[in-house]
């Protein structure tokens, strides 16, 4: 028999006494990263997911006659609603495909009513995800050393970039021909090289989920998205491949994926402060409670997509009161994503915008 859901209350986050050390390192490093990366482009990117590979928009449609554990929050009655997804991978530079990261996607919801976040005023609904289900470290500082590993391979050689990631990637092969993987090395370069569209994507931290708690997933599901689930993209002289292939895949079939929940039924197997410990879904299954789709589109247009980039903002904690990014990490997300796109904003002299402002920026 399932166990019910926890109920939140805010006693389920513990902050550690280093928790501020850390997310003061956190700023320092994305200040480093960003610094050389202006440097280079004669522009601010993102400190994280620098690359986008698509950017795609499509309707959320949130399930009908959901059970109450289910229906709360953005999810508590049906409605379609305005979305938005960008597609990433993980480094802060811009780097040739030849050199492979863990993939990201951001979803971002227009128009969403009810009670926002602190400093989240628009009626936006983000939800930031990885293709893979768990953080790659801890804590705040355990965050901070991974982050510093890859702020210092930043600006270094792509050609040796590219050399070590092909390395890795047969480092993890291994791993994994013996049913193991590792975060870090993935992150460091050694993800596969599978292709976007195909993938499932993870919240992996927690999340207030209304009156329970919860991880997130987005999960393909039309045909044209499935074939391509595990294929790997043929990166040799393509340096822009993986754009290349997304937008082939929207331009002829467009995309349905399900956005499914975990709910939280055990705070000591499926913690809320430690990101690196999987949630077993036999124990709380994922459950879809919405349908994103896109139609047939332009994935990636020069010149048009290249604007929405650098005025586009993400944020786990650019949402609903009922959607509270919890833990550790997430706390430390806030105010580094908030640091990061206020320098990218100062820098760029271009402030953040919604979709519908964007609109506006394409017709001028």
């Amino acid at each position: 028999m399932t166990a019910s859901p926890i109920r939140y209350v805010p006693s389920v986050e513990q902050p550690s006494p280093d928790e501020a050390e850390a997310i003061h390192g956190l700023e320092q490093t994305f200040q480093k990263i960003m610094d050389t990366t202006t440097r280079d482009y004669g522009r601010a990117v993102r400190g994280v997911h620098a690359e986008g590979h698509g950017i795609v928009r499509g309707s959320l449609t949130v399930s009908n006659a959901l059970p109450v554990e289910l229906a709360q929050g953005l999810f508590a009655n049906p409605g379609t609603y305005e979305t938005v997804l960008r597609i990433s991978t993980a480094p802060g530079d811009i780097l040739d495909d030849g050199v492979s990261a863990p993939r990201g996607i951001a979803l971002k919801v227009l128009g969403v009513p009810g009670e926002r976040l602190p400093g989240s005023d628009d009626g936006d609904q983000d939800f930031l995800m990885v293709n893979g289900p768990v953080f790659g470290a801890p804590t705040p500082a355990a965050f901070l050393k991974n982050l510093k590993l890859l702020a210092a391979t930043t600006d270094k050689g792509e050609g040796l970039k590219k050399a070590w990631s092909a390395t890795l990637r047969v480092l993890e092969g291994a791993l994994e021909a013996v049913g193991g993987s590792s975060v870090l090395l993935s992150q460091l370069g050694g993800a596969p090289e599978v292709h976007p569209l195909g993938e499932t994507y993870f919240s992996q931290t927690a999340y207030r989920y209304g009156e329970y708690i919860a991880k997130f997933a987005l999960v393909p599901i039309s045909t044209g998205l499935t074939e391509v689930t595990g294929a790997k993209v043929n990166v040799g002289d393509r340096p822009d491949a993986l754009r290349e292939d997304v937008r082939e895949v929207i331009v002829e079939n467009g995309g349905t994926w399900e956005l499914r929940v975990q709910l939280c039924r055990n705070l000591e197997t499926m913690p809320v402060e430690d990101p690196t410990k999987p949630w077993d879904d036999k124990e709380s299954p994922f459950q879809t409670v919405a349908t994103f789709r896109v139609e047939p589109q332009v994935a990636w247009e020069h010149g048009r997509s290249d604007r929405e980039e650098d005025s586009l903002y993400f944020s786990p904690w650019h949402g609903l009161a009922a959607h509270q990014p919890l833990g550790s990490v997430n706390r430390a997300r806030r105010q580094a994503y908030e640091f990061s796109g206020g320098l990218r904003s100062r820098t760029n002299g271009c402030p953040m915008h919604q979709i519908k402002q964007l609109e506006d920026l394409d017709s001028e």
